[in-house]
């Protein structure tokens, strides 16, 4: 049995700004995680492709308004822009 997986942690050295805005931005990352999750059974970011954000954004969200969509994509954004580090990291090794 494992743990799930800590997305709060995962986020936390790309998250600025208030406080409602770092927590709009996990609430919608567990969003995202939760239907990944349902569709393809990938919790994890670091095993999500980027089809998989993508139908997030185009799917999962197209009954909702250009305003959340948007949002959406800023912590798709944030997602990408923290996986992106740590890829930074190993490269330069």
């Amino acid at each position: 049995m494992s743990k799930p997986f800590d997305m709060a942690l995962f986020l936390s050295g790309v998250l600025t700004g208030s406080t409602s805005t770092r927590q709009r931005h996990l609430r919608q990352a567990r969003i995202i995680q939760a239907a990944i999750q349902q569709r393809w059974q990938r919790d994890n970011p670091w095993t999500w492709q980027l089809k998989h954000v993508r139908w997030v954004l185009a799917h999962h969200l197209k009954d909702r308004s250009e305003a959340t969509r948007y949002y959406y994509r800023l912590t798709a954004m944030l997602i990408w822009k923290r996986m992106r580090y740590k890829s930074l990291d190993c490269d330069d090794r």
